[in-house]
């Protein structure tokens, strides 16, 4: 599963409002950070009064009945495609099962209404446990079994966001990851993750954008995104916010319409140019309008950078089609 998960949009970050709203018990480690971003760490010497600090989500020693869970309530409701419940640096004290289960509620916290998603599974400690799940229906929460107890590092939830476009008049931007825009590939990520690319807000640093290696032979980087919605492209932004001695020299845009995102990924014939290359500068928005070409309806954007580089945001704003 590790690499079918990659075009989807991990659906527990908390920048998209998600919270970890109920846990049976957090004694040794606090429920927030099963959700937490940055990847787990393990500091040898850091304790605190409860014990030994783990970076994670870690209950205590059962002595009775029964087993501990967490309940999350995504900021955006999503299509839920698989799982890495990471155990990272949880050796002699990760739980040996778990199950997930989910439900659609307004409720922070709800009591019903809860469908299996994954039946009780086999984990392995101090490793990614990558499980595929095949469910079509659009989930609100999720809420995670562990068998007996013990430590979670962090929880990743993949999948897509449905956006309703029903009441959208005028402009949306088509890209933006709660409109259920998601980048499915690209060239190179080697310092920052095409995902970063349509998230919510302004980039708070380098590392919260897409940012290439250093190309030292010919060609250029590229991203492509698939739109949360068709639509027709009328205004770009491209962010290059803290990159200024990496940010690309150029960049240029392409659409089309595809009927897959595997169609996508080949048909390198079908691209229109939407914008030519157009330069870029250090550290700031850019906003193309008048210069977009008209090329109708488009279902995914390429965006192409001249060498390579950083890009922290890209938007792009038009009219929802069909």
């Amino acid at each position: 599963m590790t690499r079918s998960i990659s075009k989807w949009i991990q659906l527990e970050q908390p920048r998209l409002g998600t919270r970890v709203t109920y846990a049976t018990d957090e004694f040794f480690g606090a429920k927030e950070r099963i959700i937490d971003p940055a990847d787990a760490v393990f500091i040898a010497d850091k304790y605190d009064d409860h014990g030994k600090w783990m970076d994670g989500w870690e209950s205590r020693r059962r002595r009775g009945p029964g087993h501990d869970y967490c309940v999350i309530r995504l900021g955006v409701p999503g299509i839920i495609h698989g799982f890495d419940i990471d155990t990272s640096h949880f050796t002699g004290n990760y739980p040996p099962q778990a199950a997930i289960e989910a439900c659609a509620s307004a409720l922070d916290t709800p009591e019903e209404g809860w469908v299996e998603l994954l039946p009780k599974t086999d984990l392995s400690g101090n490793t990614h446990n990558f499980l595929d799940v095949r469910s079509e229906r659009i989930w609100s929460h999720v809420r995670l079994h562990i068998y007996p107890d013990g430590g979670i590092a962090r929880l990743r939830i993949f999948g897509e966001i449905r956006a309703d476009f029903t009441d959208v008049d005028g402009y949306v931007d088509l890209a933006a990851v709660e409109h259920g825009g998601r980048a499915i590939a690209c060239s190179d990520e080697h310092y920052g993750s095409r995902h970063n690319l349509t998230a919510p807000g302004r980039g708070i640093n380098m590392g919260d954008g897409w940012e290439t290696a250093r190309r030292r032979g010919p060609g250029n980087d590229w991203v492509i995104i698939a739109l949360g919605q068709p639509g027709v492209i009328e205004r770009a932004e491209i962010d290059t916010a803290h990159f200024k001695g990496n940010y690309p020299d150029r960049v240029s845009l392409g659409g089309a319409v595809f009927e897959s995102d595997e169609q996508a990924l080949l048909d390198e014939n079908a691209w229109r140019t939407l914008l030519p290359e157009a330069k870029l500068k250090m550290d700031q928005q850019h906003y193309f309008d008048e210069v977009l070409l008209p090329i109708g309806p488009v279902s995914h954007v390429r965006m192409s950078i001249y060498p390579d580089g950083g890009v922290s945001r890209i938007r792009l704003f038009g009219q929802v089609h069909g």
